[in-house]
């Protein structure tokens, strides 16, 4: 595979090559067709750890999937293909497991909590370079609720509004992720360990907000349904993410978000 520079920018496939720009970047991809055929992938031996390594490949994806449910309204508030980088995460995830054999082993977020903390939605522009000010959250993971506190902000300084948006708002989201284990099915190689909860988030966004303003403590509180915390096992972990998007006056008088405008971070696993 390589990359185009410069004005040469084509698309499409050419004499057998595919040229293609992925999200995220502004470089065309350049890849050649072809490769073994699907029925000696399926039998040869040479490609025996690379069948095991295919069918680990769906659990990575069903992770990356679970990760973006809990994320809820701060996923897109991402700047590049998030799915694709949880899909990486998930497979390093899976490298840890020693227990099992390649081709069905596990991956237990449960174990590994700090993989996801700290992690920026955007990569251009990280959440801190955004919004200035740093929010102190609190999380129960029995009652499953957290609380997230805003400090005072002046948006002269603490708001880096570069496309000069006319309002902001402030967005948080509690989610699920369950572990994953190997279970071969008709459709599928892996299972979430507590499906009932896997992937479900609750988000709570402020008002828009003036941005040129001097705005008091904000406070953001998350909650499950009462009935969902008997289900809650070991097995899930929490994910606590908070962001900011920009809204601009649409049809009507009514404030829009402007897509893409903003940032958001996973700020605690537990």
């Amino acid at each position: 595979m390589a990359k185009v520079t410069g004005i040469f920018q084509p698309s499409g496939t050419i004499e057998g090559m595919s040229f293609y720009k992925a999200t995220g970047s502004d470089k065309v991809i350049m890849r050649k067709k072809g490769g073994p055929k699907k029925a000696r992938m399926a039998t040869g031996k040479e490609f025996e750890k690379v069948r095991k390594h295919q069918a680990e490949w769906g659990g990575c994806v069903l992770f990356a999937r679970s990760v973006k449910g809990a994320a809820g309204d701060c996923y897109p508030m991402s700047d590049h293909n998030l799915s694709s980088a949880w899909t990486g995460m998930g497979k390093k995830l899976m490298s840890l497991d020693t227990k099992n054999e390649t081709g069905n082993r596990s991956i237990l977020l449960s174990t590994y909590k700090q993989a996801l903390v700290d992690y920026n939605f955007s990569r251009k522009k990280p959440l801190i370079s955004i919004l200035r000010v740093v929010p102190v959250y609190e999380i129960d993971r029995d009652s499953m609720q957290a609380l997230v506190r805003y400090p005072r902000i002046s948006t002269a300084t603490d708001l880096v509004n570069s496309e000069k948006r006319p309002y902001f708002r402030l967005i948080a989201t509690l989610g699920c992720v369950s572990d994953l284990s190997f279970q071969k099915s008709l459709f599928s190689n892996y299972v979430e360990v507590n499906e009932a909860l896997n992937g479900l988030s609750v988000s709570v966004s402020s008002e828009w907000l003036s941005a040129n303003d001097l705005l008091l403590n904000q406070e953001l509180t998350l909650r499950f349904d009462n009935n969902l915390k008997e289900q809650l096992t070991a097995d899930v972990s929490l994910l606590l993410s908070v962001g900011v998007e920009f809204g601009t006056v649409g049809f009507g008088g009514v404030i829009e978000a402007v897509k893409r405008s903003g940032a958001a971070k996973i700020v605690e696993v537990v």
